[in-house]
């Protein structure tokens, strides 16, 4: 029998809330410029006296297992560069910005020489600055007569829509002063039709996002050649977020656009912005295939941090086998949410998912009302699968201080400018060191002092983390992992090149060395044919909707009101099966529905408004076969492996939970097709003299591999830049394929992601870490902060905790002391 954990969503039970009010704030100073003026008159505390505030409360000041104060940093200065238009200077000025940080400087010096750059500086750096500041004078340097034609364009790509509208209105304000020398203008798919040939024709700095790139821009070459043929620069906006599956697109989009451009006689220089990230040059360059010259001296000023690590108390309640259950990082983000729009401090709450951002939001506006009625309105929801008048309504709302507090999805993570907020609270780690800062820097952008709170999850990951904060505090941001020559990646990415243009023998060094081994099975399958030195597209479909950049497969699925037929949002296509099956619950709004029928032909679900006591979580089945081994490293008698593999997973069945307690009220059955992945995979074996030598028997043998696999998923994030839910594992006490008892971990994307040859190339240290996470974790038998997984396909069952701690021993004891690539031999 198989234990598995599948890459899904979390449930969260929730435990009734108690508020604690804190008392109002004092005024912070601003150290830089006067950003937007907040509405709320409630003056500012200090980030230290709002933690003890938030801590008075009966038992809360035991919750706080770490704090760490980060001190206030001067900036540095630089003069202005020489080149810079002197209108441009003037236009920032005006905006209360008198000189540039050093770092500023050093990037618009480089981008006007011609060379591609990452800023890789903190939150609220200027990133922004740093590159319009080159951008704009480049562009009014082209819009003279002498210029000719159409004069210079510039490109701005960001991951998501929220932050491409964000630049817009910031660099609408700062060209103000510039006349119509240079217009922005937003390009995605919220933009009327009506609107898009005045860009394509006229726009000459236009702010799009990878998707619309690859869809709409790429294969509509034609129609912007004045803007393609005039292209200067290329911003790639908050970089460190192209990372697995979407980084891997993101980049062969990025080399179907360069080869176009050389098509159309430009060269454009790509300016890059990234949170502070490990080696960003070398990961601009993965993602660019450019030489990226790095500027990560971070020059400018930092107000104080006060960072707090957060652990919620244990409840009264038992979970799945008895084991304890901690209250969770959703009621107790809301509980916080709740003291802090009480007293006027503007907070964003981010959470993992999208049902964990609903719940927090209801949850707050609930007490607010039972408080405060008005204070209720003041709060509110912002996730992806909202409709754009929606999240346009949100981003208003946010800007203006109408919205006190926020409970967000990463959909407000990246780079959205939200100055004035004096709070953040981080509901469960969000599985990379660089999003954790990113997160915590979306308060104190004004140059304020700001809290930041991690609230741990019950959670093997987040439960070593609170109580290792060194692991947070004390180690380097991760590096970026993309894989350009995933050929799950790169082949519809060469029949979406040539169906915009013939692709030739010279196109191929630019898309990689995997390109000339595709090109034969791309012609078998017949999405190709060459003729003559060219290789062309033979369809009549789109190529381009060959790729899905996002890694999610297959269109999205339309949530729609039964009763109505409006339409509520969408979901994924992949998610489709554990999220919207017939009987799931969804939150929409903070409106409950109920799922009536999912039609995966049509990618319709029909739902209709209920108020169930409960909320639904999938169980699924899954199992593992080896397809190619390409690495084996000798543990001891054991092996460490690394190649693909075949997964196949079939949701079968859904729990009902109480969404108070947890308690399971009941399993339905459901009827869904299996879904089948080929993947990269990290596995391990081990040998019967070392299950002898750990003391396990046949009894306990298939809980012991099954609790490791369960904390090794947890864990992984640590080493690797991958959530969690993006990773999943499976355990066999007797594989086909080993003929041994093996737990396999395997990237959740076609082709893989790099996570799981990350974890192949830290497995030592990232066993280790997965021991003792087990072996610390103060409960009996096992729990979610060690063991249990809230996703688990098999319910938790079986688990033996001291097995698995004694299994992992035994197969670290044999681990070789250098990295696996450095012992690893082909198989």
């Amino acid at each position: 029998m198989a234990f598995n954990h599948l890459p899904a969503g979390v449930h969260d039970a929730l435990t009734p809330l108690s508020v604690t009010p804190v008392t109002h704030s004092v005024p912070m100073a601003n150290n830089h410029r006067s950003d937007r003026p907040s509405t709320d008159p409630a003056p500012r505390l200090p980030p230290g006296v709002l933690l003890d505030r938030l801590a008075s409360g009966p038992s809360r000041a035991a919750r706080i297992t770490h704090t760490e104060h980060l001190p206030p940093r001067e900036g540095r200065h630089a003069v202005w560069p020489d080149r810079i238009r002197p209108e441009v200077v003037a236009a920032v000025q005006a905006c209360g910005i008198e000189r540039l940080w050093a770092h500023q400087a050093r990037v618009a010096e480089l981008a006007l020489d011609g060379e591609s750059v990452v800023v890789a500086t903190g939150t609220a750096s200027g990133k922004s600055l740093a590159y319009l500041v080159p951008v704009l004078s480049a562009l009014l340097d082209g819009a003279g007569p002498a210029a000719g034609g159409r004069g210079a364009t510039a490109l701005y790509l960001a991951p998501t829509k929220a932050l491409a509208a964000d630049q817009f209105r910031t660099v609408r304000e700062l060209v103000r002063p510039l006349g119509t020398a240079v217009r922005p203008a937003v390009y995605d798919g919220d933009t009327p039709f009506e609107e898009r040939e005045w860009i394509r024709q006229y726009g000459t700095y236009v702010l799009t996002n990878p998707d619309m790139l690859h869809r709409g821009i790429l294969p509509s070459h034609p129609r912007w050649a004045s803007f393609l043929k005039s292209l200067q620069y290329v911003v790639v906006d908050e970089c460190h977020t192209y990372r697995g599956v979407f980084g891997s697109h993101v980049a062969q989009v990025l080399r179907r656009l360069r080869r176009l451009c050389a098509r159309y006689g430009s060269s454009p220089a790509f300016l890059l912005a990234s949170a502070t990230a490990a080696q960003p040059a070398l990961a601009a360059t993965r993602l660019t295939g450019l030489p990226v010259v790095e500027v990560a001296d971070d020059a400018s000023p930092r107000g104080e941090l006060v960072f707090a690590l957060w652990e919620p108390p244990l409840t009264e309640l038992q979970g799945e086998k008895g084991a304890p259950v901690r209250r969770t990082a959703t009621a107790e983000t809301a509980d916080l949410l709740t003291d802090l729009t009480l007293q006027g401090v503007r907070s964003v709450a981010f959470v993992r998912s999208r049902r964990g951002a609903e719940l927090i939001s209801v949850i707050a506006q609930e007490r607010l009302k039972e408080i405060d009625r008005p204070l209720s309105r003041r709060v509110a929801a912002y996730r992806g699968g909202y409709l754009p008048e929606e999240r346009r309504a949100l981003e208003r709302a946010l800007h203006s201080g109408e919205l006190l507090g926020l409970s967000a999805t990463t959909a407000l993570e990246l780079g959205m400018d939200v100055s004035g907020l004096d709070a953040v609270l981080i509901a469960g780690y969000p599985g990379t060191r660089a999003s954790l800062w990113q997160q915590a820097g979306r308060a104190g952008r004004a140059g304020q002092g700001a809290l930041a709170v991690l609230v741990a999850r019950d959670d093997p990951l987040d439960t070593f983390l609170v109580h290792h904060p060194e692991a947070l505090f004390d180690q380097p941001v991760e590096s970026t992992v993309l894989d350009p020559d995933n050929p799950y990646v790169l082949a519809p990415h060469l029949c979406a090149a040539a169906a915009e243009l013939p692709l030739t023998e010279e196109d191929l060094g630019l898309f990689g060395p995997a390109s000339a081994e595709l090109l034969p099975q791309l012609e078998a399958a017949k999405l190709l044919r060459r003729r003559t030195k060219a290789w062309h597209w033979t369809r009549r479909e789109r190529a381009a909707d060959l790729a899905d950049i996002r890694g999610e497969g297959g269109r999205p699925v339309q949530i729609v009101e039964a009763g109505t037929g409006r339409l509520l949002g969408t979901v994924d296509e992949a998610a489709a099966h554990t999220s919207v099956h017939e009987g799931a619950v969804h939150l929409h709004q903070g409106r409950t529905y109920l799922v009536r029928s999912l039609d995966l032909d049509d990618s319709v679900a029909l739902v209709e408004e209920a108020n169930p006591p409960y909320t639904t979580v999938a169980r699924d089945t899954t199992a593992v076969s080896v397809l190619e081994t390409d690495v084996e490293v000798p543990w001891g008698d054991g092996r460490l492996c690394f190649g693909s593999v075949e997964v196949t997973n079939q949701v079968v069945s859904f729990l009902r939970r109480r969404v108070v307690t947890g308690e399971v009220l009941g399993e339905t059955k459901l009827d869904l097709p299996p879904r089948t992945l080929r993947t990269r995979a990290v596995w391990w074996t081990v040998t019967e003299d070392q299950l002898d030598e750990a003391r396990i028997g046949p009894v306990i043998l298939g809980g012991a591999l099954h609790a490791a696999e369960h904390a090794s998923i947890g864990m992984l994030p640590l080493f690797a830049t991958c959530d969690r839910w993006d990773i999943g594992g499976v355990s066999v006490p007797l594989h086909p394929d080993t003929l041994l008892p093996t737990v396999f971990v395997y990237d959740g994307h076609p082709g893989g992601a790099g996570f799981a040859e990350r974890a192949f190339r830290t497995a030592r240290a990232w066993l280790t870490a997965t021991r003792e996470a087990i072996a610390s974790c103060d409960c009996d038998a096992g729990c979610p902060s060690c063991i249990q997984s809230p996703k688990c396909g098999n319910g938790n069952d079986p688990l033996h905790k001291r097995g698995a701690v004694r299994l992992l021993t035994v197969l670290l004891k044999g681990a070789p002391p250098d990295e696996p690539e450095a012992e690893g031999r082909p198989a």
